[in-house]
Formats: structure tokens, C-alpha cells, sequence
């Protein structure tokens, strides 16, 4: 055998070796989508449900829990959205003016009923004025939805979501009393970025769409527990609104 033949059996080789290398990661990133996408689909469809059996037994229409219930929706529908390109950055569909403390009051309205469903209560605690940010509300609502059902199934209560304006940025925190995260925010978003951890792929999602609108998810110190924390840069406006 040839120099030059050994020479282009090598490189059909690697060339070969290379295109199994890229159908597999292709494979494993579109696996990792629908693996997200059950993750995403799963808790705001439990959480309708619960809410409008909620509804159904109160008999009385609650306005702040149907508009809870339609963010569920909407947040159903951003994870199919995901789910068709699993490599894109999440898409800002429709942006407006948000009033953060009325979206952080829906997304607690709006997980309530799957708290109560396991022992456990979240509470709205919001510090101050509330504030407005340039964003999409049903992404916004994905993210701090996702910070929700990961304190309910990971931490203890008391749950508690709220937050503040603080130096030119909206902080929406989300903490709990259970044992804390397993390891840096940071590394539990790229493990599930790689489909290496399911414990991770909440907060993937969450730091996801704060980089979208310019934020960003991070961990703050806490004595007990877990304590996460959604950052935002302020909009083109305040509003004198205070819990």
C-alpha cells in the first residue's frame, strides 16, 4: 500500500469519525430539547389544571388566577416554540412595558394550588415600589415559573418569591428552607445545557431568558436553604405600587 493511500484511509476515517461525532451531537442536543420541552410542558399544565379545579370548587372567577392560568399557557406554549430549534437562544416574541410585582403576585397565584398539593405554601413578599421592565411576559413567566417548581420539588417551605429595585435593576429572589442547591448555579446550568442533569434544566431555562433581556440568574448568600436570584435592568418607568 501506498504513502498516499494510508494517508487517505486515515483521512476518510477521520472524516467518517467526524460525521458520526456530529449526527451523535445533533442526536443528544435534539434528545436534551425534548427532554426540556417535557420538563416545560409537565408544571404549567399541572399548574392549569390545578388552578381551574380551584376555580371550579370556589365558584367564584378570580381574575388574578385566570390571568395566572393564561401565563401557565403561555409559558406551555414558549417551551413547543423551543422545542422546534433546540440550539436557538429563547425568541422574544412579543415585548411590552411589564410591571414585575404583578408578574412575580401571578406566577405565586399561578403555583399556589401544586404547593398546597404537596404540604407546602408560597408566599409573595415584595420589597418597596414595584418596577417595569422592556420584556416578553410569557418568557418572564417561564423563568420565574421554573424558579417556583424548582424550590417546590427540591427545597422546603416556606417558599417565598419577591423582590425589589436595586441600583438601576429589578432583583425578583426566589428562596426556600430546604437543603440548598447541589452545586454553583453556574455549573448545574451547564451540566443541563449538556443533558447531564435534570436537577439543572429549571435553572438553565431561567438563565436562559434573563440573558435574553439583558439579566442574568445567579445564587445569593442565604443562611438556610436555597435563595436564587432573577435580575433585570428597569424599564422606562416606575410604578408607586407596594405589596
Amino acid at each position: 500500500m501506498t504513502v498516499a493511500a494510508m494517508v487517505g484511509g486515515w483521512v476518510a476515517a477521520a472524516v467518517a469519525a467526524g460525521m458520526v461525532l456530529v449526527a451523535r451531537r445533533g442526536l443528544d442536543a435534539r434528545m436534551e430539547a425534548v427532554a426540556r420541552a417535557c420538563h416545560e410542558l409537565r408544571g404549567p399544565i399541572t399548574a392549569a389544571r390545578l388552578g381551574l379545579s380551584l376555580e371550579a370548587r370556589s365558584g367564584e372567577p378570580s381574575a388574578a388566577r385566570l390571568r395566572a392560568i393564561d401565563a401557565e399557557l403561555g409559558r406551555a406554549t414558549a417551551a413547543l416554540e423551543d422545542l422546534a430549534d433546540p440550539r436557538r437562544a429563547p425568541r422574544l416574541s412579543r415585548l411590552e412595558q411589564i410591571d414585575v410585582h404583578e408578574l412575580v403576585c401571578e406566577s405565586v397565584e399561578a403555583w399556589r394550588a401544586s404547593a398546597a398539593a404537596v404540604g407546602m405554601i408560597v408566599d409573595c413578599l415584595w420589597i418597596g415600589a414595584s418596577a417595569t421592565v422592556w420584556g416578553d411576559r410569557a418568557r418572564l413567566a417561564q423563568a420565574v415559573g421554573n424558579l417556583i417548581a424548582n424550590a417546590i420539588a427540591h427545597g422546603a417551605a416556606p417558599v417565598q418569591v419577591g423582590g425589589e429595585v436595586r441600583e438601576g435593576s429589578v432583583r425578583i429572589e426566589v428562596s426556600d428552607a430546604g437543603p440548598g442547591l447541589p452545586a454553583p448555579v453556574a455549573q448545574l446550568t451547564r451540566g443541563a445545557r449538556r443533558g447531564r442533569g435534570e436537577h439543572g434544566r429549571g435553572l438553565a431555562i431561567a438563565a436562559a431568558v434573563a440573558g435574553a433581556h439583558g439579566g442574568r440568574l445567579a445564587a445569593a448568600p442565604s443562611a438556610s436553604g436555597a435563595r436564587v436570584v432573577l435580575e433585570l435592568p428597569l424599564g422606562s418607568g416606575r410604578l408607586d405600587r407596594a405589596c
